[in-house]
């Protein structure tokens, strides 16, 4: 697959943001607007990985 060394890189990124969502939500007073930026990119992310993995 072509495509495959952009998806694992996408894959991790996705992962590190899920982390990051995760932790800034069990903060005691989560910044809501942070929250929002990284949930708007973890988004961009899976949908880039659907693009790729439904090209191939």
């Amino acid at each position: 697959m072509m495509h495959a060394p952009r998806v694992r890189a996408l894959e991790s990124r996705h992962a590190d943001l899920e982390t990051r969502i995760a932790v800034e939500g069990a903060r005691p007073r989560p910044d809501i607007e942070a929250l929002a930026r990284l949930k708007r990119e973890k988004l961009h992310l899976k949908e880039e990985m659907e693009k790729l993995r439904r090209a191939h």
